[in-house]
């Protein structure tokens, strides 16, 4: 049902576009972009016509994951999730892509406590750092939308370049930043004004980017090619591009800043990047196709949730030791692991499985399940908000399409 108050109507539409999203054969892209992952090289096609416009010679491995403990799968049984419940106050974000929405779960009962529909083929969600408001991005609109973190109002709707993957929020709120996989290219955003301040040339295939803990950086992991873009964001330029390996997806900072981790997936292995030099001192194989990478507010573990294909899909999430640089545990929490968040206490991590189409909460402490909560179709990006949002009906957000071409802001109010 339409609520008229908030500017919410209409049926949201399936979403179509996603950037990436992992099928059998490999990573498949909106705007006639395809990755190709597997084997000794990420092959990228332009224009859809298959033509493979370069490779990249694989790189040498070490530490196997294969050394470190695996806890098995586990049906998180109503004993062990009881025992966790209250622990955490606050509420999980999830961008279901192939389902218009977003669900929101309280992290206190981990229950979906209501969804938001309507942003087309959501594959990322990021709460600001205040958790005031909540930013996700339509791969299939090329929009980034801003909510209110606690009336659920549409705040800001920005067009972005092509096909944006992921989009971030500078530490001190005031900067929303976008990964456009079609163009490749960076979208910088005023939050305050929703006025697109500037384009950022960066590599092929922009997908997972954050900031650095002092927001003097932004590194962005390119994952149609075999590097990472280092942004000074005073200068809003492009400083640096490091090698890492073929495919990146998703970087993660030290809590220090000094390093910067990435998921290498075509390769099943994470890097670990000096700041300061700007090269790779360690590498560590993982499980299959990592995709996103998260680090405990204490900097004890990096985690790294490795999806596969839909054919052969990974079902783990790797704890990295971060003193050693070795994976010191393997936790199954369901089929195409992609997306990894952890609450602001540390004990537990929020998993989103892409082909079960639920999230896994892992107690960090354990390395357990302890609870599963069913979410929409194909969950992605997935983020922490220290706001709860109370127990409602499902809303539905009405996005205005194009409405934004001149790079403005448009609300969701006023007949939208």
């Amino acid at each position: 049902m339409a609520d008229e108050r908030h500017g919410r109507t209409g049926d949201p539409r399936d979403g179509e576009h996603g950037w990436p999203r992992r099928r059998a054969t490999g990573w498949v892209v909106a705007g006639g972009l395809a990755i190709a992952v597997g084997g000794t090289a990420a092959a990228v096609a332009l224009g859809g016509d298959g033509e493979t416009a370069g490779t990249v010679p694989a790189m040498p491995a070490v530490a196997p994951e294969s050394a470190a403990a695996t806890v098995a799968p586990s049906a998180a049984a109503p004993s062990s999730a009881a025992q966790h419940a209250g622990m955490v106050t606050g509420a999980v974000w999830v961008a279901n892509e192939e389902d218009a929405s977003l669900s929101v779960i309280d992290a206190g009962t981990n229950t979906v406590v209501t969804t938001v529909r309507g942003v087309e083929g959501p594959h990322n969600v990021q709460v600001s750092p205040d958790s005031a408001s909540v930013w996700a991005v339509s791969g299939h609109d090329s929009l980034a939308v801003a909510l209110d973190a606690r009336s659920l109002d549409l705040t800001r709707t920005v067009t972005t370049g092509g096909a944006p993957a992921h989009v971030v929020i500078s530490p001190d709120g005031r900067t929303a930043y976008t990964s456009d996989g079609a163009d490749g290219t960076v979208t910088v955003i005023d939050t305050t004004s929703g006025e697109v301040e500037a384009t950022i040339p960066v590599g092929a295939g922009p997908h997972g980017l954050r900031p650095s803990p002092d927001g003097r950086w932004l590194v962005v992991a390119n994952v149609a090619g075999s590097t990472l873009s280092v942004i000074d964001t005073s200068t809003r330029t492009t400083v640096a591009d490091i090698e890492v390996g073929r495919a990146p997806a998703q970087v993660a900072f030290s809590p220090d800043g000094r390093f910067v981790y990435a998921s290498v997936s075509a390769q099943d292995e994470v890097v670990k990047v000096d700041m300061a030099s700007r090269e790779v001192v360690g590498r560590v194989t993982v499980g299959d196709g990592p995709i996103q990478t998260y680090v405990s507010p204490d900097d004890r573990y990096l985690l790294a949730a490795n999806q596969g294909t839909e054919a052969a899909p990974g079902t783990s999430l790797s704890v990295i030791d971060t003193r050693t640089f070795t994976v010191t545990g393997t936790v199954e929490t369901g089929q195409g692991a992609h997306g990894v968040v952890v609450d602001p206490s540390g004990r537990h991590a929020y998993v989103t499985n892409l082909y079960a189409d639920d999230v896994a909460v892992v107690d960090l402490d354990e390395l357990e399940v302890v609870a599963r909560v069913p979410v929409g179709d194909m969950p992605n990006g997935i983020s922490f908000s220290s706001t709860p949002v109370p127990a409602q009906a499902p809303v539905t957000l009405d996005v205005p399409k194009g409405a934004a071409e001149d790079g403005g802001a448009t609300d969701g109010h006023g007949g939208h």
